[in-house]
């Protein structure tokens, strides 16, 4: 059975780092492209980052880019999201999400793309 496991959430002030920590089981995660997206209470679920299958190409949304970080471990089945100088408009529920396909190739987001989503982990940015 497939499983998406989030881990790492917290509360820090606004300037502080997190590293978020995704285990996935139920699956070959080395054959597959997997995401970061984050939800906040009303509105669309947001895409943050996307790695490729073996971790050495990833992209990511302009709000984070040159912040954040993604990463996986193939050995360790899991997956990371490193974020720095987080705002408190990076609040929200981080989940990680696998690419519908096993493909070689960096897809461009599409949430349909990606159905399969672990329950989060909160994320929240406060003085």
């Amino acid at each position: 059975q497939l499983q998406l496991v989030e881990s790492g959430g917290a509360s820090v002030q606004p300037g502080g780092s997190l590293r978020l920590s995704c285990a996935a089981s139920g699956f070959a995660f080395r054959n597959y492209v997997m995401a970061w997206v984050r939800q906040t209470p009303g509105k669309e679920l947001e895409w943050v980052s996307t790695i490729n299958r073996v971790g050495d190409n990833a992209y990511y949304a302009d709000s984070v880019n040159e912040r954040f970080t993604i990463s996986r471990d193939n050995n360790k089945n899991t997956l990371y999201l490193q974020m720095n100088s987080l705002k408190p408009g990076d609040a929200a529920v981080y989940i990680c999400t696998k690419y519908v396909f096993a493909s070689s190739e960096l897809p461009v987001f599409r949430a349909t793309d990606f159905p399969k989503r672990g329950q989060g982990t909160q994320v929240t940015v406060s003085s």
